[in-house]
Formats: C-alpha cells, structure tokens, sequence
C-alpha cells in the first residue's frame, strides 16, 4: 500500500468508480475489502479520507481479471463501498459501472483491439452471466469521444452499447421468484421481479406522493424510507435473498406515469438513498415489469412498439431495449451508456 497500487478511475454510465486488476489486490477477500474501505475513506458520510465522493453512486469498486470461461473476454467483479459503513458488498451487480469495464480491459491490456470497434464479453461474477459491450477503437486504442449522450451525463461521449442475455433471475433464480405478477407486503401491491436485478416496484400513488418529487425531498422523507425499508426487509426472503438488513438488494423502486413521452417514470432507491438517475439492470426490470399484466408497471405504463422503453427517471431517462420471443416472453435486453477515464495512477 505504501508503494501504491495502480487504479484506474473511470465514469462508467452515472456511477464513478476505481477500477482494478485483480493481480494488484490481496487475494484473501477480509484483506481486500478493508483496503477498499481504505482507499474509499469509508466508512465517513464525506468520505474525506478517500477517493469516494460521499455518495453510493461515486464509491463503487470494479476487480478486473482474465476470463475463466470460454464464452468471454474478461471477468468482472463489482463491489459496492458503502460510504457511511463498513461495508463491502458482492450481492449485486452494477450496469452503469460495466459499461467501462470494455475500456478499462483494453486499457489494461486484458482484451486486444480488433478494429475500429472492439466487442468484449464481460462475464459478470456477480451473476454469472455475460454481456456483450461495443467499443470504439478507432486507429487501435480505446476512443471516449463521440455524439452519444445519456440523461444524467453532461455533454457527448462515444457510445458503449450493452447487450444481455439469460440475465432473468441473475440472483433471485427466476424472473419472478414468487411466481406472481403482484404480491402484496404491508397492503401495498409489489412486483418483485429480477430481471438483472432484484426489484421491489410499486406505484408511488401508494404511498401519498406524485412520484414527480425530487431526490431531495426524497431523501429528507424520513417517514416515506422508513416505509420502504420495511417492505424491503419482508421482501428479501421472498425473493430468496435471505436476510437483507445489511444488503444492497433488492432496490425499491416507485413508479408513476411518464411526463416526457417515455414508458414510465421511476424513483428508486439503492437501497436507501434516492438515485440520481437509475441503475441500468434496475431499468431493466422496470421496463420488464411494465410486460406484466396486472403489476403497478403495467397499468400506467405506455408501452413501444419497437421495444426501446425510455425509463425516466430524476435528471432524464434511460433507454432500454427489450427484446420478446414468439410468446411474449422476454428474450433479451439491451441498453446504450457511455464511458470515459478520468485518471490513470497509483491510489494509496
């Protein structure tokens, strides 16, 4: 640690996070995770200590490492620092920071460029499974320059698009692991649903708000958290989570009509902060939610004929495709971010 260990520090969609090759951290997972707490400065609400930035969204860890399966390029570990506990979290995986793990293999000298794009499948350890990126590797290096653009993002940088499949049930062991398209926990009607990631969707009418508040007055709703928080910790075991008090799954997520033309508008939390946006694998699910006939998605939801589902959400929306088989059921999804390197060094 005192010679400092080499780190990339990356924008992958909304998220910021540090991003490493396995090789350069201690191998024993304790070791690891404590020195990730370190470099984060966790657990400290300002995280001063660190390179954290104060909020989950900016404290986030992706471990980088040849593939060990023949289907990919790369494996991915993601690892959620939570700012405020001593926290290191596996129990979920992070879209928004996979969309610079193509970049960052290529960087790092992982996955060779292959012409003036480059795919790389990236298995997510997370999960299990693998997602296919696209990168521009104009003149044999990796480009972030580009007119691609995405809400929550200033200005335009290359487009990664992001394709998935199998990814239903990627920790719950099926898309609906109640089998139902509506539960109902504490008289509020919930799908729980996993579709890349664990969800708890409900509409926000529910709970005496429009859905149209802002993340702050969200945050500042100590009554309305509270609320949440108790649905969610009935919903972990029904999920087949287990016992999710100190968990960052399942997200709960309200949603209520769309206002900017898109299928639906979200607030969710992660787990108890309101995102800023919306993870990619939450969208996801949403969008997969607003297919389910009778759930709270569904019956608010405008739903597209050509499968590009616009999720929105605080600052904007996210695009999401939605690919259906000849029975309607979901066959794969997809969706477009973009990446950028902010810093290449050692962290200490």
């Amino acid at each position: 640690m005192s010679d400092g260990i080499p780190c990339l520090w990356m924008r992958g969609g909304t998220s910021k996070g540090a991003y490493f090759l396995k090789r350069d951290l201690p191998d024993n997972p304790a070791e690891r995770d404590a020195l990730l707490l370190r470099i984060m400065g966790s657990p400290d609400p300002r995280q001063i200590d660190g390179i954290g930035g104060g909020d989950p969204l900016t404290s986030k860890v992706a471990i980088l490492s040849p593939s060990t399966r023949g289907d990919a390029d790369v494996d991915y570990l993601f690892l959620q620092v939570f700012v405020d506990q001593a926290v290191v979290s596996d129990a979920q995986g992070c879209g928004n920071i996979l969309a610079a793990v193509g970049p960052a293999a290529i960087e790092r000298g992982l996955v060779a460029v292959s012409g003036e794009s480059t795919p790389v499948r990236i298995h997510m350890l997370n999960t299990g499974e693998v997602a296919t990126a696209l990168i521009s590797t104009p003149g044999g290096k990796v480009s972030y320059e580009g007119s691609a653009a995405i809400d929550g993002v200033p200005g335009t940088h290359a487009p990664v698009p992001l394709m998935f499949n199998n990814i239903a049930g990627s920790m719950c062991g099926a898309l609906l692991p109640t089998g139902n398209n509506v539960d109902v926990i504490q008289g509020i009607d919930c799908t729980l649903i996993d579709n890349g990631m664990p969800c708890v969707i409900m509409r926000a009418s529910d709970f005496g708000i429009t859905g149209y508040e802002t993340r702050e007055q969200l945050e500042a709703d100590a009554s309305l958290k509270a609320r949440l928080e108790r649905i969610r910790l009935q919903a972990g075991p029904m999920m087949a989570l287990g016992v999710v008090e100190d968990k960052s799954v399942p997200k709960m997520t309200l949603v209520s009509k769309a206002r900017a033309g898109g299928a639906i508008n979200t607030r969710s939390f992660i787990p108890h902060r309101c995102h800023a946006t919306i993870g990619v694998f939450a969208a996801v699910s949403v969008a997969s939610a607003c297919l389910l006939e009778g759930s709270p998605a569904h019956a608010m939801a405008v739903l597209p004929k050509d499968g590009r589902y616009s999720i929105e959400h605080p600052t904007g929306a996210a695009e999401v495709l939605i690919e259906q088989d000849d029975q309607g059921g979901i066959a794969g999804a997809g969706t477009l971010r973009t990446a950028r390197k902010l810093m290449d060094g050692q962290v200490y």
